[in-house]
């Protein structure tokens, strides 16, 4: 199963500096069932810890999963930036990730050599 992060999730991830062993770790926990909540739509929110924090005062991430296809981290925030999704932004990530989970794997090499999604590897 192939772990990705899209673009905007790279950008958010520079800045807060989560630990690659650490987003393994999560993508990992979803696929084992082991997050916050199933939003619907192959969605799920799962915490994941900041550096020198713990689980419960860090961040969320918004993760696209299939099983057995690829798992991506789509979306990251901090739980003091906002507690929840809007409804708005919940359904522009359920057609995302209709998207990103459609894409054959020859589409997702592209997106990974264009910049748009990353691996996520130790």
């Amino acid at each position: 199963m192939r772990k990705l992060m899209t673009k905007h999730f790279v950008k958010w991830d520079s800045k807060q500096k989560i630990p690659i062993d650490d987003l393994e770790t999560a993508l990992e926990e979803v696929g084992s069932g082991i997050y916050e909540a199933n939003l619907g739509g192959h969605i799920y929110k799962k915490r994941i810890r900041f550096a020198g924090q713990g689980k419960s005062g860090s961040g969320r991430t918004i993760v696209c999963y299939k099983k057995g296809s690829r798992i991506i981290f789509i979306h990251g925030f901090s739980k003091n930036e906002k507690s929840n999704l809007s409804p708005k932004e919940l359904f522009v990530f359920k057609e995302l990730a209709k998207i990103l989970l459609s894409f054959s794997e020859s589409e997702i090499d592209i997106a990974v050599q264009n910049g748009d999604l990353k691996e996520v590897a130790t």
